[in-house]
């Protein structure tokens, strides 16, 4: 794996995580290199060999989700950043590209999630699920022959598994290239022209655990999303 570092300090390491890569181990991914075996095998700050607290990272991305991570170095820094994140301080935005034209252009959705009792790899809209909720913007309509597409900026005010992919799913527009929350059909029809899910982490806004000071950080959509969006068309 080799990881852009966006910001580091004595207390923080920012990276842009590409597609395709796990962040955390698991008994599910022990042929796969993840961000903390790269973590571990470079890097010698305190927790970057640490495994009860993950090597540092404080939250997740999926694995076909791209953009940035953010990893403490410390635990003190840890502690503060998780605390964070509870307390919904740290902003985080998303880029995607969704099936259909989304309207209205701007709004929440709001649909609590569990996990699927039908597929354990899944989550989804259900009765007694927690509490989930995803602001969106749509930034620009297109299309492809007959099909329409809506270029999103997502924020997610929650942090539930899969959220924006079920949230999307839920009202009727499934991400791009999406192999859990699509059809097998839309899939094959997607792959021809999109690599991969179409899902990545742009920006993130946080306190520095240490100064305080506000950090905001933004990464550039990866070039084989760029190339797939190209080969749109504007409906504009």
């Amino acid at each position: 794996m080799t990881a852009k570092i966006l910001f580091e300090d004595e207390t923080l390491l920012v990276i842009d995580k590409p597609a395709g890569v796990v962040v955390n181990r698991a008994e599910t991914t022990k042929n796969q290199e993840t961000v903390q075996d790269w973590i571990e095998d470079n890097f010698d700050f305190p927790l970057a060999h640490c495994q009860n607290l993950r090597n540092g990272l404080v939250h997740r991305l999926d694995k076909e989700t791209s953009g940035l991570l953010l990893t403490a170095k410390t635990q003190k820094a840890f502690e503060d950043l998780q605390q964070q994140f509870k307390e919904r301080k740290i902003k985080k935005k998303y880029l995607a590209l969704a099936h259909g034209r989304v309207e209205p252009a701007q709004g929440m959705i709001q649909a609590a999630i569990s996990r699927s009792p039908f597929d354990r790899k899944k989550f989804g809209v259900f009765l007694g699920g927690r509490e989930a909720k995803t602001n969106y913007k749509v930034e620009k309509y297109y299309h492809l022959d007959t099909e329409n597409y809506s270029f999103l900026e997502l924020t997610p005010l929650t942090g539930r598994t899969h959220q924006i992919r079920v949230h999307l799913k839920f009202i009727g527009h499934p991400l791009v290239a999406d192999e859990k929350y699509t059809g097998r059909k839309t899939l094959r029809k997607d792959l021809e022209w999109c690599p991969r899910l179409f899902l990545h982490a742009a920006s993130l806004s946080f306190s520095h655990p240490v100064s305080h000071q506000e950090i905001n950080l933004s990464s550039e959509l990866p070039s084989d999303l760029r190339l797939a969006i190209i080969k749109l068309k504007s409906n504009e």
